[in-house]
């Protein structure tokens, strides 16, 4: 079981750095559009653009994969808490605000998965969703 969470955590990890890579990519562009976003509504408009992308790309692979490139790699997939259907719009959006939220405080939601029964992370426990492991090919 400890496997499962290993590779959770390194899937979190690799995702991070894919959101790392976008947020370069964004912040080049837009203070190139804006100028300089080191404070004032030029950094809020930064972080709001940062904060809705990243959202629209996990919420567009949790509908219609249930996949995002991370979890591709790692052979894990995000389903209802049966396990069985994808997230829907609704349910995606929600999971994405819900983990946001949840990360803010030292990323309680990713320690949660230490002390939970099936290694869930908080927000997947608190929705109802849950991430599976796919059956290697």
């Amino acid at each position: 079981m400890m496997k499962y969470l290993i590779k959770r955590y390194l899937a979190v990890l690799y995702e991070a750095l894919l959101m790392l890579a976008l947020a370069l990519a964004l912040t080049a562009a837009y203070v190139m559009l804006v100028g300089d976003a080191g404070h004032g509504w030029k950094r809020l408009g930064l972080q709001a653009l940062l904060w809705l992308v990243m959202g629209a790309y996990f919420v567009r692979c949790w509908v219609v994969t249930g996949q995002t490139l991370a979890s591709q790699t790692w052979k894990l997939k995000v389903v209802d808490g049966h396990g069985h259907q994808l997230l829907s719009e609704q349910q995606a959006i929600l999971r994405y605000v819900v983990a946001s939220l949840l990360l803010v405080p030292a990323g309680l939601t990713l320690w949660w998965a230490l002390l939970d029964r099936d290694q869930q992370f908080l927000h997947d426990r608190l929705l109802g969703s849950r991430i599976i492991e796919l059956p290697r090919t």
